[in-house]
């Protein structure tokens, strides 16, 4: 029993919840800048780049065979994948990826900003006990 009391009192901790709720709004966050940059940057940069779709840009390295039948249909010459590096899927994740670090740095840049401007708490004068100790070390030192 006092596992699952342990593990109720971690899951209802704050931070836990806290991170959670950011975890879920990160990948929401995702999926918008994806959209976004699915929807209207790439095929921007498609037009200016030759009017493709820019995911589909890939350096085809060997060539790929489709499979060769015979009369009866029975396979003779089985197909060979093509070999090819798609680097339009990967310059949009990278830009994908480049929009979501600039705006997390904005919002850790703004919440820095804003703990600089909390005042500074004053520091707890001494205690009453400690007031007192003082006071007679005061004293005997006299």
């Amino acid at each position: 029993m006092g596992m699952l009391k342990e593990f109720k009192d971690f899951a209802i901790r704050g931070n836990l919840v806290d991170t959670a709720v950011a975890f879920i709004l990160g990948i929401s966050f995702g999926k918008i800048v994806s959209s976004f940059v699915d929807g209207m940057v790439m095929p921007l940069v498609g037009l200016l780049t030759g009017g493709n779709d820019f995911k589909e840009n890939k350096w085809v390295i060997k060539q790929g065979v489709e499979a060769v039948k015979d009369a009866q249909g029975n396979i003779t010459t089985p197909a060979i994948a093509e070999v090819a590096v798609k680097y339009g899927v990967f310059i949009t994740n990278l830009i994908d990826f480049i929009i979501v670090a600039f705006v997390v740095f904005l919002v850790i840049k703004a919440i820095n900003k804003l703990k600089k401007k909390q005042p500074a708490e004053a520091p707890a004068g001494p205690s009453s006990t400690d007031a007192l100790l003082m006071e007679i070390r005061d004293a005997l030192k006299k």
